[in-house]
């Protein structure tokens, strides 16, 4: 696979420039487009030269901080866009992402890929990282729902709404899966030489664990915040 060159990413900036002046213009605020973009480059950087070090680094011990590092950012990112930032509402969220994203994870390193040992963190990392990134989106888009539900309806029919609405973009993925796109991970594999038929089962099992992982996390999260709030 060819390397890209650096000024060669340059024209990228070129639709984010244009997503920048719809902000501007709509919203007021070109300032969150700037920040995001510069912090998804640094953080892109600095992980690609992390990953050198980790991937070298078989640990199982140093595997567990990187999996505790991505649930913890990932449930402050998910109380960012919500209005109860309590302890005890951060905690929720911890546990339905941890527990709904390692149960799933641990299903695919130790009986779909059947690894020699159970951490190897060439596979271990990244699909840690596909994994917890979607539990954190759906738990995200629940929690936001929920509140707003909740202003509206009792507690049992917010529940419904809010869990079918986190789901939908899942759902929709599954439908539009190998008609209308060709996801990220398979069309990496395809342009990196793999055969399209390794590539698609790959693929399966991607798309079964981010469902999975995201539908638990969710489910869990609206059991446990309804026992939080005593909610009826």
């Amino acid at each position: 696979m060819e390397l890209i060159p650096v000024q060669n990413l340059l024209y990228m900036l070129l639709p984010l420039i244009a997503v920048g002046y719809f902000y501007f213009v709509w919203l007021g605020d070109v300032k969150e487009v700037a920040y995001a973009t510069l912090r998804m480059v640094l953080q892109l950087a600095l992980i690609g030269y992390a990953l050198i070090y980790i991937f070298e680094n078989d640990s199982w011990y140093v595997g567990v901080a990187i999996i505790l590092f991505m649930i913890a950012m990932a449930s402050f990112i998910v109380l960012r866009n919500i209005e109860d930032k309590s302890v005890s509402s951060y905690a929720t969220v911890f546990f339905a992402i941890a527990v709904g994203g390692s149960l799933n994870l641990i299903l695919v390193i130790e009986f779909v890929l059947d690894l020699t040992q159970f951490y190897e963190p060439r596979y271990v990392v990244p699909l840690a990282g596909m994994i917890y990134a979607n539990s954190m989106n759906a738990v995200s888009l629940a929690a936001e729902r929920l509140e707003k539900e909740l202003r509206v309806t009792m507690y049992q029919e917010a529940k419904k709404i809010t869990f079918k609405a986190s789901m939908m973009p899942r759902i929709n993925t599954f439908l539009a899966v190998g008609i209308v796109s060709l996801p990220g991970m398979m069309t990496g594999q395809i342009l990196s030489g793999v055969d399209p038929l390794v590539a698609v089962r790959y693929q399966i099992v991607v798309m079964a664990m981010i469902l999975g992982s995201s539908g638990i996390s969710v489910a869990l999260y609206l059991k446990m915040i309804s026992r939080l709030k005593t909610l009826t």
